[in-house]
């Protein structure tokens, strides 16, 4: 007699992703959806508070810098057994993100030291053509 093996296979982690029209509004709900997923995964507050931040700033800089007519940006989360990714994707690959220094009388230009501030990792993807994508990690406690 032919005996079937199971095979378990591993539970995919848990992920969401979205996609927002690039206006303040849309920046907004992203932040909101992805804290609602976020108190989801139970994770410790200061993880949850520093997701918040940077996908508010993530968000607001794809509906202000990579805002392209009739094309929406893209959040993304993915949360790993080590990490929590997000991701930010607009269409504006040619505007790439820069880290600078604001002059003390601005009224912008803080949100990617704040980023780099919070992140334990973050970077810039290119492609597919013209899209380019902001991500973070965000280490998790281990148990």
């Amino acid at each position: 007699m032919n005996q079937k093996k199971t095979i378990e296979l591993p539970s995919p982690a848990p992920c969401f992703d979205v996609l927002l029209s690039p206006t303040p509004r849309g920046a907004r709900l992203a932040r909101l959806l992805a804290v609602d997923w976020l108190r989801t995964l139970g994770l410790p507050y200061r993880v949850t508070q520093a997701a918040e931040q940077i996908v508010a700033e993530l968000a607001a800089n794809a509906a202000t810098h990579g805002r392209v007519s009739g094309r929406g940006f893209r959040l993304a989360l993915l949360a790993g057994t080590d990490a929590l990714r997000i991701e930010v994707t607009d269409t504006r690959g040619e505007d790439l993100p820069l880290l600078s220094t604001a002059a003390p009388d601005a009224s912008s230009g803080r949100g990617l030291v704040l980023v780099e501030g919070l992140a334990d990792r973050w970077g810039v993807g290119l492609g597919p053509a013209p899209r380019k994508t902001v991500w973070v990690e965000l280490n998790l406690p281990r148990c």
